[in-house]
C-alpha cells in the first residue's frame, strides 16, 4: 500500500483501479486508437477506459494475468506494437517504477498513475525531462469495500520521450 499504511500489504501489490481514479484523466486522452496497458492484472483498468473514451485496448499484458484475456508480459522490457498510447497503474516500487517509465516512455506517451510525492524526490530528476503532464486525483480507494481512502495522494503522469527538453510541465490541479 503507501508508506504510512499499516494495513497488510496484498500479494504483488495488486490494486485494481476504481474508475473514479480514472475520471480525471479521461479529458486528457486521444479521441480514439489503440491503447497498450502492460501491468493489466484483471483488465480492470481497461474496461473503465472503454467505457468512457473511443479508446480500445490493444495490447493487455501482465507478468501474472488474472484474467484469460490478458497475455503474459513484463512491462520492463516488452517492446509493445500496434499502441498509440500507454496507459496503466504501475508498482510504485522505484525498483521496478524507474526502469519501466524508461522502457515505456521510450516507446509511446505513457500514463503512469502512482504517488503524487514522487514529483517532489530527487529521484524523480532524471525522468522529469520526460514529463509532459501531471492530472492530480488525490486519494483513492484501492480496496474496494473499505471505509477507508489510501494515506497517498496520487496522480496521472504522462511521460513522453520526445517532448522537446525544456517545455514545461503541464499540471491540473483537481476538479471539483
Amino acid at each position: 500500500m503507501g508508506k504510512r499504511s499499516d494495513f497488510e500489504r496484498v500479494e504483488r501489490d495488486f490494486y485494481p483501479t476504481p474508475i473514479e481514479a480514472v475520471l480525471p484523466l479521461v479529458r486528457h486522452l486521444p479521441k480514439n486508437g489503440l491503447f497498450a496497458e502492460p501491468c493489466a492484472g484483471d483488465g480492470r483498468l481497461r474496461r473503465h477506459i472503454e467505457q468512457l473514451t473511443e479508446l480500445k485496448g490493444y495490447w493487455m499484458t501482465d507478468i501474472e494475468p488474472l484474467c484469460d484475456s490478458i497475455g503474459v508480459g513484463n512491462a520492463l522490457t516488452d517492446q509493445i506494437v500496434g499502441c498509440d498510447i500507454c496507459i496503466t497503474n504501475p508498482p510504485w516500487n522505484r525498483k521496478i517504477l524507474h526502469p519501466m517509465i524508461e522502457n515505456l516512455a521510450t516507446q509511446m506517451p505513457t500514463w503512469l498513475l502512482f504517488d503524487a510525492d514522487w514529483m517532489h524526490t530527487k529521484q524523480s530528476a532524471p525522468y522529469q525531462k520526460w514529463l509532459e503532464k501531471v492530472v492530480s486525483i488525490g486519494r483513492v480507494k484501492w480496496i474496494e469495500g473499505s471505509k477507508s481512502v489510501g494515506k497517498d495522494n496520487c496522480c496521472w503522469y504522462l511521460f513522453n520521450s520526445s517532448k522537446i527538453i525544456g517545455m514545461p510541465v503541464k499540471f491540473y490541479g483537481r476538479l471539483p
